[in-house]
């Protein structure tokens, strides 16, 4: 019998599938200590509707597979512009770049510990916005001090 992956290898699960579909500014928050409703968020950009509409398939798609999970809820706007998928412990949430700047998700949480994706996910080739890699790195130099 195989062992249930934990919140924080399905969140990792999601971040390689959504590097697989191209999505842009992967982040994965641990928000456990900051709110109850969820231990982590994934959070990641799409270029357009159909790209947001692939990525959270393949999101989908990679954690029936390889963690056995569904998630409880999915939701998003009729025009593409963000989805997202509540597995309960973890949430991921897929913007176009227009809406993940007006919502500024990862700003909310700014205390949480961002998971680092190269050495966690093997995820080295990630594009980053100026905005993203700026909060990114001031976490990493929180983390270091």
């Amino acid at each position: 019998m195989t062992q249930t992956p934990t919140a924080k290898e399905c969140a990792l699960i999601a971040a390689r599938a959504a590097d697989e579909k191209k999505a842009t500014d992967i982040m994965v928050q641990e928000v456990k200590d900051l709110i109850s409703v969820t231990d982590y968020f994934v959070i990641a950009t799409a270029a357009n509707s159909r790209q947001v509409e692939s990525i959270i398939d393949e999101i989908e798609e990679q954690e029936r597979k390889i963690a056995g999970v569904k998630p409880l809820h999915r939701e998003g706007t009729a025009d593409g512009l963000w989805a997202l998928l509540d597995y309960g412990e973890f949430v991921v949430h897929v913007f176009q770049p227009e809406t993940r700047e007006y919502y500024r998700l990862e700003a909310l949480w700014n205390d949480a510990p961002i998971i680092d994706l190269a050495k966690e996910a093997g995820l080295v080739d990630v594009e980053y916005s100026e905005r993203i890699a700026k909060l990114l790195k001031e976490a990493r130099s929180r983390i270091e001090s």
